[in-house]
C-alpha cells in the first residue's frame, strides 16, 4: 500500500471505514491508520465522521502515466524513451542525472507527486505540497557541447508560458528562469521555476537535465509559509487537469529539445521578450552580496539580458546573477 493507493480510494467523495480500506488495500486496520496519520502530516486535509469513516476534504488528481502516454502525439511518443511517474523522490532532476550515469536518461521524463530535497537556481530549496504541483524533469543528450545550449532555459520558459496561456493563465517571464502569474490587479507571483543542469564535454556531447516546478493548487497555509509572492495555475484556470497539463508540456518540451541544437534560441527570442515581466522597469541586479539598479531592456539571441544604467548599456549573462523588481 502506498500513499497514492490510499488517496485514490479516498478521493471518490464517499466515506470509507478503516476496515473497508484495509480490505481494499490488503492490509490491517493498524496499517491504514498509520497511513492516514501520514496524510495529515503531508498537509492533506481529511474528514473523519464517527460511524462512517474517512474521506479527503477535497479530491486530489493523481498523475496517471498510462493516461499521459496515451494522449501524446505519435511524434512525441517517438521522442519519449521512457516516462517515470513517482510518488516521492528527493529530486526528479537528481533521479534523471542518475539515469544518465547508468547509460540511460536521454529522452526520459520523470514526474513526481512530491519531492523532499528539490532545489532551484543558486541552490535554493524548492519544497512542494503533495499532489498540488507539477514537478517535471526531462533528460536530453546534445552532441554539439555547451555552446549550443545558449538560451535553453529561456526557451523552456516560453514553452511553459505558451502552454499555460492556452488555458487563460496570464503568464509572464522573469529572467533568467522564472514564470510569473499576473493577477487581475497587476500583482506578479511566482508560478513556476526552471533549473537546467548540464554535464559532459564543454566542446562535445553533453547531457542536460531540465527541471520545471509548476504550482497548480496551493493551500493558503502553504502560501503563508513562503517568503515571496506566489501563485498557482488554479488561481486563473481552476478546472485545468494536472494530467492534461503534463501531456501538453511533455509534447512541447520534447519538440523544443529535439530541435534546439539545430535552431538555437533565435526562434524564441522575440516570444520571450513579448512576455518579459520587467521590460522598461527599474530592477535590482544581484551578484552575490552586491546589488545595483538598472533599467531592464530585452534579451539577445544568446539569452543574455540587456540593461541600461544612465547612458551605459550592458549585457548580463546567467550563472550567479539574479534580477529582481525594485520595491
Amino acid at each position: 500500500m502506498t500513499i497514492g493507493d490510499l488517496i485514490r480510494l479516498l478521493s471518490d467523495g464517499e466515506f470509507h471505514s478503516g476496515e473497508q480500506l484495509g480490505e481494499r488495500l490488503g492490509v490491517s486496520r493498524a496499517a491504514v491508520w498509520k497511513q492516514l496519520r501520514k496524510l495529515e502530516s503531508l498537509g492533506i486535509a481529511m474528514q473523519a465522521v464517527k460511524g462512517q469513516g474517512y474521506r479527503l476534504a477535497e479530491p486530489l488528481e493523481l498523475l496517471d502515466g498510462s493516461l499521459i502516454v496515451s494522449e501524446l502525439s505519435r511524434e512525441s511518443r517517438l521522442h519519449l524513451v521512457r516516462l517515470f511517474v513517482e510518488e516521492t523522490l528527493p529530486s526528479s532532476n537528481a533521479f534523471l542525472r542518475e539515469r544518465f550515469e547508468q547509460g540511460a536518461g536521454h529522452g526520459e521524463v520523470c514526474l513526481v507527486e512530491q519531492q523532499s530535497a528539490g532545489r532551484g537556481r543558486r541552490g535554493r530549496v524548492w519544497t512542494t505540497p503533495w499532489g498540488r504541483t507539477l514537478m517535471l524533469s526531462a533528460g536530453w543528450r546534445f552532441e554539439g557541447g555547451v555552446a549550443v545550449l545558449e538560451g535553453l532555459s529561456l526557451a523552456i520558459g516560453v514553452v511553459l508560458a505558451e502552454v499555460l496561456e492556452r488555458h487563460g493563465v496570464k503568464a509572464r517571464l522573469k529572467w533568467p528562469n522564472d514564470v510569473l502569474l499576473e493577477s487581475d490587479n497587476g500583482q506578479l507571483g511566482k508560478l513556476a521555476g526552471i533549473l537546467v543542469e548540464v554535464s559532459g564535454d564543454a566542446a562535445g556531447p553533453c547531457e542536460v537535465v531540465l527541471g520545471t516546478g509548476i504550482n497548480i493548487d496551493l493551500p493558503d497555509e502553504f502560501r503563508a509559509g513562503i517568503d515571496q509572492p506566489v501563485a498557482a495555475v488554479h488561481d486563473q484556470a481552476p478546472g485545468l487537469s494536472r494530467n492534461t497539463l503534463a501531456v501538453e508540456l511533455i509534447e512541447s518540451l520534447l519538440e523544443l529539445l529535439a530541435s534546439f541544437e539545430q535552431f538555437g534560441f533565435a526562434g524564441w527570442q522575440e516570444r520571450w521578450n513579448a512576455r518579459h515581466a520587467y521590460a522598461g522597469q527599474v530592477v535590482d541586479i544581484l551578484r552575490g552580496s552586491e546589488r545595483e539598479a538598472a533599467v531592464a531592456e530585452g534579451v539577445d539571441v544568446s539569452g543574455n539580458l540587456w540593461v541600461r544604467q544612465g547612458e551605459r548599456r550592458l549585457s548580463i549573462a546567467g550563472g550567479e546573477v539574479s534580477v529582481r523588481a525594485r520595491q
